[in-house]
């Protein structure tokens, strides 16, 4: 432990120096509340002694300004040494950034009783600190793995809607494009009839992985929306860019060549959906969401696996 003390006087200085070491506490000695702030800076105490009647700086603008240079949620305990025996002496110290208050001729006894309590202090701190750091990274991690799909990793349906509001709200703020992308795998049920639910886990997990394979922007999301159907949030994409990707995932699927004796393209396909629009104050995300939802399903009622798209946001057209 470091202690920075700060005291014109030399005898008091050296004399406080000793009760200090008689502690097993490193002494940092200061004969101006200038040279105090600077040694603060370079030293970084544990725990500040200080004088408040010096010929620079009064110790309550040293302590005022200690104060200001502390790092957010950094605390370094400060105890007045001083003659100054009034009320309204006390109370501007303690207003000043002070922690305690001792009059002089200060006693060796009452010195260590009062800074092995401020020992105790900095202690209960650190430990709360670090429990509480522990917790924001637990937090972090739940908040993570609520966020995620079980089965695929991949984010949720719950944690799609977040990032797609935010999203949708970024994108009426500065006028941008916004594409939606759904994905549904053909004939499913078809498959995980046959092949059993095992083998359709399988497939899911695949097929997530390969579609997250052809999102290479940090700010594209991919979900599984529900069952077998997957979506995406494509911020700043136009129709063509969004068409692009789906293209580029519907040959991934296929590159997977997993067998599907059920569907009369030999092998698992999917088929996709697109909506592109920018966000207007009149328009909601689940318009877009809509959208895209209505062009998937024109993609699968005309022949499935492939990829149809709209910029309209409504339903019917």
């Amino acid at each position: 432990m470091k202690a920075l003390v700060i005291e014109d006087s030399n005898s008091s200085l050296k004399l406080l120096c000793r009760h200090i070491q008689s502690m097993g506490i490193t002494p940092t000695p200061a004969e101006s509340g200038s040279i105090g702030i600077e040694l603060f800076l370079q030293e970084r105490p544990d725990i500040v002694l200080l004088d408040i009647v010096m010929p620079d700086i009064d110790g309550f603008e040293v302590a005022r300004q200690i104060r200001q240079l502390e790092p957010p949620g950094d605390w370094t305990p400060i105890i007045f040494l001083s003659s100054l025996n009034k009320d309204q002496d006390i109370e501007k110290g303690i207003a000043a950034g002070g922690d305690d208050y001792l009059l002089k001729p200060v006693s060796e006894v009452v010195l260590a009783a009062k800074i092995r309590a401020m020992q105790r202090i900095i202690q209960m701190r650190q430990s709360l600190l670090l429990m509480t750091r522990k917790l924001d990274t637990a937090n972090q991690e739940l908040k993570r793995l609520t966020s995620l799909d079980g089965l695929t990793g991949i984010a949720n349906r719950r944690h799609f809607d977040e990032v797609l509001e935010r999203e949708w709200r970024r994108a009426m703020r500065q006028g941008e494009e916004l594409s939606i992308l759904m994905c549904d795998i053909d004939y499913f049920k078809a498959y995980n009839d046959t092949v059993g639910h095992q083998k359709g886990d399988d497939c899911l997990r695949q097929v997530a992985e390969a579609l997250t394979a052809t999102l290479d922007r940090g700010g594209d999301l991919l979900a599984r929306y529900g069952g077998e159907e997957f979506i995406a949030v494509l911020p700043g994409t136009s129709l063509s860019g969004a068409s692009f990707i789906a293209a580029q995932m519907r040959k991934a699927i296929i590159a997977l060549d997993i067998p599907h004796p059920e569907s009369p393209f030999g092998h698992v396909t999917a088929s996709f959906g697109i909506a592109s629009a920018v966000a207007m104050p009149e328009t909601e995300p689940k318009d877009i969401v809509g959208a895209a939802d209505s062009a998937l399903y024109k993609a699968k009622r005309n022949g499935r696996n492939r990829v149809f798209q709209t910029t309209s946001l409504d339903p019917q057209e």
